[in-house]
C-alpha cells in the first residue's frame, strides 16, 4: 500500500524503550502524534484519506494528509475525494481510521514486514462524551491489528485546560469553550475535573465557517470558482477573518461605505498578466510599409496592364479574322453559303456580322472607350436579331435554337430599356415634387411643417387601417386594436371576397349536374378574385413608399419628430462591447464576509443549524450543574477558558464575554482567557500527562478489554488530577 506525501519518515523509532507512551490527538481537523514527554508533535497531517489510480498503471495509491500538487497530475482522482473518518467529531469509519493510523505510524519510524506492531502503551484523545461504540471499536482495532499493550482515553479539552491551568492561565474552577472543526464543545471543570452532567455540544465549528465562506466568494466571483480550493478559503478565512463586538453597526459601516470600512477590506491579488500594450510604429516603419504598399501595386497595376494587353490583342485576332469571314463570304454564291458556314460554327451572315458587333463592343470596353448602348450600336432590331421573324417551318434545329435567344435576348433588352424609363420619370416626379415642396416651404415654413404633419398622420392611420383589413377583415374589438373570435373575423376583406364568390358559384351550380367551366364567363371568376388582392397590395405599397417619404421629409425639418412605428417600441439589446480584462478583473475583494462568516459561531441559525451559539451555551452548562451555588457560578464565569483552532479569530474573546454578560446577573465576575497555543495545548497536556507515573494506572489492556467487555468501557473516566 504505497503512500503518497511530503512528511518525512522519523527515524528514531527504536531509541525509545516500549515502556514510553505514544500520545495522539485525533483531532476532527488534523492528526498529531509524538512521544510522551515531548514538547511538540513528531507528525502532523490533515486528518483526510484520497486513493486515486494511477494514469498509466492503475495502481491503486494513497494519499493520507497534506500531498504535493504537483504529482496529482499523474492520478486520476475524479472518482476518489477526499474522505474523513469523522461525523460530527465522532469516529464512525474505521476503514478511514486504519489507513490514517497506518500512515501515522509509518511516518512516526514503525517497521514491520506485513503489519505495524506497536509494542508501546497509547493516549489517544476523543470528544466528549464520545460514545461507547466508538471507544470499543477504537479499541479493537489498536488491538488486534497493531498489538498495542495497552490504551487511554482522553478528552483533548480537558487536557488543553490542564496544560494551561498548570501554567497559571485558568484556575481549578472554570469553563472550557472549544470551537473545533466540526463541533463546538463547552466542558465545566470543578476542582480541575471535568463535570460531564453540565456538558453542552452544538454542530458548529471551523469547517461551517470556511464552507460559508466559501459559498459567499463564489456567488460574488462566479467567473473565479476554481480559484477558491478549500485549502485556499481556509488560509484566507485564518488570515483575514475577525469577529466583529456588534455585527450590526459593523454591517453599516460597509453599508455606508465609509473610510473605516475601507481600511477594514482586505484584497486578494489573482495571477494576471497585462496585455501587451501597442507601440505606435515610427516614421520610419511607416514609410517602409507605404513603400511596400507602393511595390506591391505597382506589381498589380502591371499584371492589370499585361493581362488588359492580352484581351485586346486576342479581340483584336478575333475581330479581324470575322471581318477576313465576311469579305470571304461576298465572294460566295448564295447557295453555297450554307456549305461555306458549316465548316466555320455559324448559321447566317446576320450572325456573323451580331458576333462582329458584339467583339466591337468588347474591344472598345477592354480599351477604356465609350461603349455605345445595344439600342444605340444596332437600331434595328431586325438586323440584329434577324431569326425572329423567320417562320419555324423554314428553319433548322440549330436555328430554331438560336431564334429561342433571340427571343430571349430581345425579350430582356426591351424590358430593361423599360426599366430604366421608368426609373428616370420617377425620378423626375420625384426631383419635382421635391422642389414644389421646398418652394411651399419657403414662402411658409410654419405652415408647410403643419400640412406635412397632418399628412403624416393621415397616411399612418390610413396604412394602419388597411392593415387591419388585411388582418381581420376590418373586426376590432372597441379600442381600435385587432382581435376576432369567428372564422369570418379573422379572415382577410380579399379573403371573405374570394369565399362570397365561391359560394356564390356553387349556390349557382348546386342543383343538377356541375357545369361550371363551361362557360368562358366563368373563368372571369378568378380574375376578379387576384384582381382584388392585387389592388389591395399595390394600393397598400404606394400608401407605404409615400409615407416614408414624409417620415423622412418631417425628420429633415423637426429635429423632434419621432416616427410612431418607433414610439413603445423596444430598442434591441445593444451587444456588449468587448472590453480587455483589467488588474481589477482579478482582483477578490473581502469586505462583509470577514466578519459574517465567523459571525455563525454565534448565530448558527445563519446556516440552518437551529442550536445554541458560544454564548448561550456557557449559560446552558452552568444552569445544567446539579449545584445551584452562586458563589460557584462566579468562580466558573471568572476562568472561562477557550482553546481548539477557531478561537484564533480576532475579538472572540471580546464578543464572548460581552455576550455572557447579557446572559448573566449584573455585577457578576466574568474573565475570559484563551491558550497559550490553542491548537497544540492539547497534545502538550496528553504528552505531559502520560510521561508521569501514574499515567499506567490510567490504562487498559487487551485482557481487560475482553474481560470486561464492552459495557466496561462505557463507565470508564479518565482522571486529571494527579
Amino acid at each position: 500500500m504505497p503512500f503518497v506525501s511530503q512528511i518525512q519518515r522519523q527515524s528514531d523509532y527504536s531509541l525509545f524503550s516500549p515502556s514510553t507512551p505514544i500520545v495522539i490527538d485525533n483531532g476532527g481537523s488534523y492528526f498529531r502524534i509524538g512521544w510522551a514527554g515531548e514538547t511538540d508533535p513528531r507528525v502532523i497531517f490533515r486528518n483526510i484519506v484520497q486513493r486515486p489510480r494511477h494514469k498509466t498503471t492503475g495502481e491503486t495509491v494513497t494519499i493520507v494528509g497534506d500531498h504535493d500538487p504537483a504529482l496529482l497530475k499523474y492520478f486520476d482522482c475524479t472518482r476518489s475525494g477526499p474522505r474523513s473518518a469523522f461525523d460530527c467529531n465522532v469516529v464512525y469509519q474505521f476503514e478511514i481510521m486504519e489507513y490514517i493510523l497506518d500512515f501515522g505510524f509509518d511516518r512516526l519510524g514503525a517497521e514491520g514486514s506485513q503489519a505495524v506492531q506497536i509494542d508501546h502503551p497509547i493516549l489517544i484523545t476523543e470528544c466528549v462524551c464520545n460514545p461507547v461504540h466508538s471507544r470499543s471499536k477504537m479499541a479493537e482495532l489498536l488491538f488486534e491489528t497493531y498489538g498495542v499493550p495497552s490504551i487511554a482515553y482522553g478528552v483533548d479539552a480537558a487536557f488543553s485546560y490542564k496544560y494551561n491551568q498548570q501554567r497559571g492561565v485558568c484556575n481549578k474552577d472554570g469553563l472550557a469553550i472549544c470551537p473545533g472543526f466540526t463541533t463546538t464543545h463547552v466542558v465545566p471543570f470543578i476542582d480541575g475535573e471535568p463535570v460531564y452532567n453540565g456538558c453542552s455540544r452544538t454542530n458548529i465549528g471551523g469547517f461551517h465557517v470556511t464552507d460559508y465562506l466559501k459559498q459567499l466568494l463564489s456567488l460574488k466571483y462566479p467567473h473565479h470558482m476554481a480559484r477558491f480550493t478549500w485549502e485556499k478559503v481556509e488560509d484566507l478565512k485564518m488570515e483575514h477573518c475577525y469577529i466583529s463586538q456588534d455585527y450590526g453597526s459593523e454591517a453599516q459601516l460597509f453599508q455606508k461605505g465609509t473610510k473605516e470600512a475601507e481600511e477594514k477590506t482586505r484584497c486578494w491579488q489573482l495571477p494576471w498578466v497585462p496585455p501587451p500594450t501597442e507601440v505606435l510604429p515610427s516614421e520610419e516603419e511607416i514609410a517602409r510599409k507605404a513603400a511596400i504598399k507602393e511595390k506591391q501595386g505597382q506589381r498589380l497595376r502591371e499584371m492589370a496592364e499585361a493581362k488588359r494587353s492580352s484581351r485586346i490583342n486576342e479581340l483584336e485576332n478575333e475581330l479581324h479574322g470575322l471581318e477576313f469571314l465576311l469579305k470571304q463570304l461576298e465572294q460566295v454564291e448564295e447557295d453555297d453559303i450554307p456549305s461555306f458556314l458549316s465548316e466555320t460554327g455559324y448559321v447566317s451572315k446576320h450572325e456573323i456580322e451580331s458576333a462582329v458587333v458584339k467583339v466591337t463592343q468588347s474591344l472598345r470596353k477592354a480599351k477604356g472607350e465609350q461603349a455605345e448602348s445595344e439600342e444605340k450600336t444596332d437600331p434595328n432590331s431586325n438586323e440584329k436579331f434577324p431569326l425572329i421573324n423567320v417562320p419555324d417551318n423554314m428553319l433548322t434545329a440549330e436555328q430554331l435554337k438560336e431564334k429561342r435567344r433571340q427571343l430571349f435576348l430581345k425579350t430582356t433588352s426591351e424590358g430593361r430599356q423599360r426599366a430604366k424609363q421608368k426609373r428616370q420619370e420617377e425620378e423626375l416626379e420625384r426631383e419635382r415634387r421635391n422642389q414644389e415642396d421646398e418652394v411651399k416651404r419657403l414662402e411658409n415654413p410654419e405652415l408647410y411643417l403643419e400640412q406635412l404633419q397632418a399628412k403624416y398622420k393621415e397616411l399612418y392611420e390610413k396604412v394602419e387601417q388597411r392593415k387591419r383589413l388585411k388582418t381581420n377583415g376590418g373586426h376590432t374589438n372597441g379600442n381600435n386594436l385587432s382581435g376576432g373570435v369567428g372564422r369570418g373575423e379573422r379572415l382577410s376583406a380579399a379573403q371573405r371576397e374570394r369565399m362570397r364568390l365561391l359560394t356564390t358559384a356553387a349556390f349557382d351550380r348546386g342543383k343538377g349536374e356541375d357545369t361550371f367551366g363551361a362557360r368562358d364567363e366563368d373563368w372571369q371568376l378568378y380574375k376578379l378574385m387576384s384582381k382584388d388582392n392585387d389592388d389591395e397590395d399595390d394600393g397598400l405599397d404606394e400608401d407605404e413608399a409615400e409615407l416614408a417619404r414624409v417620415s423622412s421629409r418631417l425628420q429633415e425639418l423637426d429635429p423632434t419628430f419621432v416616427p410612431k412605428s418607433e414610439v413603445g417600441t423596444s430598442q434591441p439589446a445593444e451587444v456588449p462591447r468587448f472590453r480587455p480584462l483589467t488588474k481589477e478583473d482579478f482582483q477578490i475583494v473581502l469586505g462583509v464576509e470577514r466578519f459574517r462568516c465567523p459571525e455563525i459561531l454565534f448565530r448558527p441559525n445563519w446556516i440552518g443549524i437551529d442550536q445554541a451559539g458560544l454564548d448561550e451555551m456557557a449559560g446552558v452548562s452552568i444552569r445544567r450543574l446539579p449545584s445551584k451555588d452562586q458563589e460557584l457560578e462566579e468562580r466558573l464565569t471568572s476562568s472561562i477558558f477557550m482553546t481548539g483552532g477557531s478561537c484564533l479569530f480576532p475579538g472572540i474573546s471580546e464578543r464572548l464575554e460581552a455576550g455572557i454578560r447579557m446572559i448573566r446577573p449584573c455585577g457578576s465576575p466574568i474573565r475570559v482567557v484563551k491558550a497559550l497555543d490553542p491548537i497544540l495545548d492539547a497534545w502538550r497536556g496528553a504528552s505531559a500527562y502520560a510521561a508521569s507515573p501514574e499515567f499506567l494506572a490510567q490504562t487498559f489492556s487487551k485482557s481487560d478489554y475482553y474481560e470486561k467487555g464492552e459495557d466496561w468501557l462505557r463507565r470508564y473516566q479518565f482522571r486529571y488530577t494527579f
